[in-house]
């Protein structure tokens, strides 16, 4: 059986998946087939909604690392428990409402719903560490 941890991992993973698409669908209908086929020698500025989704892909790359992180210590560390369950599904959900809000251009709502799960990630880390 697989931990909540884990399930929330890879669920985030597939968010991911689902942001990548989002966001190559946006980018593509900016700056075109031909150019999004070719070799981008010339890079090309994203902007409005395009802009945005790769924004919230690459802020989800770099939280996810962390989040891997805190999985890999609590379920190798066999530290898993209520708490580290909840942490893994509040960043899921964190990060879930995190892309539209970023693309909807919401501030300061789309900062605070990343400190959240920023905060969930640290504390599963901590918690990882003291078990």
């Amino acid at each position: 059986m697989t931990s909540p941890e884990l399930t929330a991992l890879a669920l985030a993973a597939l968010l991911q998946v689902a942001q990548f698409g989002a966001y190559s669908i946006a980018a593509q209908k900016q700056v075109g087939s031909k150019y999004a086929a070719s070799p981008r020698d010339e890079p090309r500025q994203l902007t409005g909604t395009a802009g945005r989704l790769q924004r919230a892909l690459n802020n989800h790359f770099e939280g996810l690392i962390l989040f891997t992180i805190a999985v890999v210590v609590v379920v190798l560390g066999e530290a898993t428990s209520p708490l580290t369950a909840i942490c893994g599904w509040v960043y899921l959900a964190a990060r879930i409402a995190y892309v539209p809000a970023y693309v909807a251009g919401l501030a300061p709502g789309r900062s605070l719903i990343w400190a959240v799960g920023f905060l969930a990630t640290l504390v599963m880390l901590i918690a990882g560490l003291v078990a």
